[in-house]
């Protein structure tokens, strides 16, 4: 059971993060997976989430800021409800990554790491998203759009302004 009396998570989170401790020789090596699920329930990793884990796994705060500033994955402010990822890796770059990429900021009006005024999108451009064969490649949130061109990019964002998005071909 957790030393954390009260909690920001949900409950089954917090019963997920108290199994996590108990999967490593080490508890901070839990460290990693509490922040990526703290950002999946939360929307970005806060000051309050960053307090809690800290205080679970026995570390000082500045100890899981250090982790949390490091990897690029990781979000300190909100992201829009949908988080649109262009990547622009190699084989993405050499497909067209960069033209989905400028499109989507001309198209959204924000650029790398901003959010819309409304709040519905924010931009990012990774590295590699894992779809090199179908390149140039995007995800928004979880949900993976391949082969793009600026006017699939449009049917794409345009489908999530309806809140129809997912699979957009």
């Amino acid at each position: 059971m957790s030393n954390v009396a009260n909690t920001i998570f949900s409950p089954e989170l917090a019963a997920r993060f108290d199994h996590l401790v108990t999967l490593y020789p080490v508890k901070r090596s839990a460290l990693v997976p509490m922040l990526l699920y703290a950002q999946d329930e939360i929307g970005y990793v806060s000051d309050a989430a960053v307090s809690e884990i800290a205080q679970r796994l026995s570390l000082e705060e500045l100890d899981v800021r250090n982790v949390l500033s490091y990897y690029s994955m990781l979000r300190t402010k909100p992201a829009g409800k949908y988080n649109v990822q262009v990547c622009t890796n190699i084989s993405c770059m050499l497909r067209g990554g960069y033209t989905v990429l400028e499109h989507c900021k001309q198209q959204l009006g924000i650029g790398h790491k901003e959010v819309t005024p409304d709040g519905l999108f924010s931009l990012e451009e990774v590295e590699c998203i894992g779809a090199c064969c179908w390149a140039p490649a995007m995800q928004v949130n979880y949900d993976f759009h391949d082969d793009l061109t600026p006017e699939k990019v449009d049917v794409v964002l345009e489908m999530y302004r309806k809140g129809q998005g997912k699979d957009v071909k």
